[in-house]
């Protein structure tokens, strides 16, 4: 057993989703080394108001009270630039950006980001965070699938950020070669998040894999290469978004299975194991803590109760399975990232 040391990383994108889902997949953050998390807001309904983001906060922070939740509203018509005042005042850290359709909960997602511009304008002002899902909606007319939607989406980046050049944007889940240049071109206000499933998977491990599905799919090998590489740099704007998604079972062992992987309670051994895939474990607390904390503004005190664990280099293999009963009283199954494989490493008290 060889001990690589001690962390505490944040995750910068996970869905804790609502209900007994929510309670089944939340207390697990609690031990895990995790100090922040950025929550999506795309639960039915979405959260749009700052009471039901502080309500939500609420029920999370009741689960896991060692973890700091940094919370997030839905862009949508109902939002408002006295929303925006009212959320900064709240501590709300920012706004999430669907395009319709796209993945798990956006069918209430944008068309236009034109028609919110008074919106950006106040989040600017405000200093308040833009989260965007990077992708638009598939058009066969348009020869557009999910293999090239976020690369198609990247104009509508450089156009946010050229009009509202002082406005935080973060590029969520990048998946692409493309979307690295771009955001690398880009001024000191856009960052990226990247999840550790896409610095492993490409089109091949989840064609026909469906708990390797999620939205942004896995792209090329030369697309994973450079996620992988603009972590090994060091790049300060690139940071930790697992994107962690929990679905029940019977949603994902279907004919049209819902878009998520779970990596839940186990990211750091999860990261630990792709960074020294490709020679990087060097750049875990660079990647997993220091770079999000920098963007997002977060200082000691903002992270209160949270305590790091220890990485050891040790055999951990995944569970199969999390069990948990669903809001009508059935019994449901998680399926986790590479449930019942052996990653190299392992976390410890």
């Amino acid at each position: 057993m060889s001990v690589v040391g001690k962390f505490l990383i944040h995750d910068l994108h996970i869905h804790l989703r609502q209900g007994a889902l929510m309670r089944a997949v939340t207390p697990s953050l609690n031990k895990a080394g995790i100090g922040a998390v950025f929550v999506m807001p795309n639960l039915k309904p979405p959260v749009t108001t700052t009471e039901q983001a502080i309500a939500y906060k609420s029920q999370l922070q009741a689960l896991a009270p060692n973890v700091t939740f940094l919370m997030s509203l839905y862009l949508s018509p109902s939002l408002t630039p006295d929303e925006i005042r009212k959320a900064k005042k709240a501590g709300i850290a920012g706004v999430k950006s669907y395009p319709r359709g796209v993945t798990t909960n956006s069918e209430g997602g944008i068309e236009s980001y034109s028609v919110y511009y008074d919106v950006f304008r106040a989040m600017e002002e405000e200093d308040m965070v833009l989260n965007l899902h990077g992708e638009i909606p598939s058009d066969p007319d348009n020869d557009i699938c999910v293999l090239n939607a976020e690369e198609r989406f990247l104009t509508h980046l450089k156009q946010l950020h050229k009009d509202f050049p002082k406005l935080r944007i973060v590029l969520e889940h990048a998946t692409t070669k493309a979307a690295v240049d771009v955001v690398k071109s880009l001024g000191p206000t856009v960052a990226c998040s990247i999840t550790v499933h896409h610095l492993e998977l490409i089109v091949d491990d989840w064609a026909g894999k469906c708990h390797n599905y999620c939205k942004p799919v896995a792209k090329y090998p030369h697309d994973r290469r450079a996620l992988q590489e603009v972590i090994k740099e060091g790049h300060p704007r690139f940071f930790l978004g697992t994107d962690s998604a929990p679905h029940p079972r019977h949603m994902k062992e279907t004919s049209s299975c819902a878009a998520g992987v779970y990596t839940g309670p186990h990211i750091l051994a999860y990261l630990a194991n792709a960074l020294s895939s490709f020679d990087a474990l060097d750049k875990l607390s660079l990647f997993g803590t220091e770079n999000g904390a920098k963007f997002y503004r977060l200082t000691e005190a903002d992270i209160k109760g949270a305590t790091a664990v220890q990485l050891v280099e040790e055999g951990f293999t995944v569970p199969q399975l999390l069990k948990y009963v669903d809001d009508d009283g059935v019994e449901r199954e998680i399926v986790p990232y590479r449930a019942g494989e052996t990653l190299r490493y392992t976390v410890k008290p």
